[in-house]
């Protein structure tokens, strides 16, 4: 018994491993697209109508800003902090893994939230962005300011879900429903964090970008191979997974 489970653990942490070795490349690409980006907001925008928007919109916001208390764009950017995150990743992927009994869900929200986090950490460490030069509402991190993580991540987490959901389930209310909510939780958090003085509006919109392009690479891999070794077949051709 104990070397069938070596052998079962073995070959999932060599699929994993392969899963890997694919999504590296298309991680690599993504983040000199990210890096491309960040140069000409940069370098390139500053002196342009566009740059001097980007730079206005911060300080505009001030004005109109609830400066104590718990505001609500408090509790909207709370959803994309790093604590949250991780643990709602980590109550998706078991609660995936129990319901579905295989490990392509789970997967779907790992590899993009991972993923999403390493592309976001490499394209800080090559594009140095002070974050606008406004009061904040809140403590700033040390990476730079584009693109903008909470953003990205939002994209990662909530999209995924929005896609497992739509993947699974017949009832076109319940699509609506996890389309509108998964896309809404991002985009306030995006307006959020700009309202807050951490962000320009150009670093949250290349966090979405950068979230959206890598959620769609994750779940074109998922579906397309057999992630984290699962042999079943296609999700949307099984008709025992589907939510009715």
């Amino acid at each position: 018994m104990a070397r069938v489970y070596e052998s079962v653990s073995s070959q999932i942490l060599r699929s994993i491993a392969r899963d890997i070795a694919w999504l590296l490349v298309p991680a690599i690409c993504l983040v000199a697209v990210m890096a491309g980006l960040g140069y000409l907001v940069t370098e390139v925008l500053p002196s342009t109508p566009i740059g001097k928007w980007d730079a206005e919109v911060p300080r505009r916001l001030v004005e109109h800003r609830q400066q104590a208390g718990v505001s609500e764009s408090k509790l909207i950017t709370s959803l994309s902090e790093t604590p949250t995150i991780v643990a709602l990743t980590a109550l998706a992927a078991v609660g995936f893994r129990w319901t579905f009994g295989r490990w392509r869900e789970s997967l779907v929200v790992i590899y993009a939230v991972v993923g999403e986090t390493s592309i976001f950490m490499a394209t800080t460490l090559l594009i140095d962005r002070p974050r606008p030069n406004v009061p904040k509402l809140d403590a700033a991190p040390p990476t730079s300011s584009f693109p903008s993580g909470h953003t990205a991540a939002a994209v990662c987490f909530y999209g995924a879900i929005a896609a497992i959901i739509i993947w699974h389930s017949r009832h076109r209310w319940l699509t609506v429903v996890a389309v509108v909510v998964c896309a809404a939780v991002p985009l306030t958090i995006a307006g959020s964090r700009v309202y807050r003085g951490m962000h320009y509006p150009t670093d949250v919109l290349a966090g979405g970008l950068l979230g959206g392009i890598w959620l769609t690479v994750v779940i074109f891999y998922v579906r397309t191979h057999d992630a984290g070794g699962s042999r079943d077949a296609a999700v949307d051709a099984d008709s025992r997974l589907v939510i009715r």
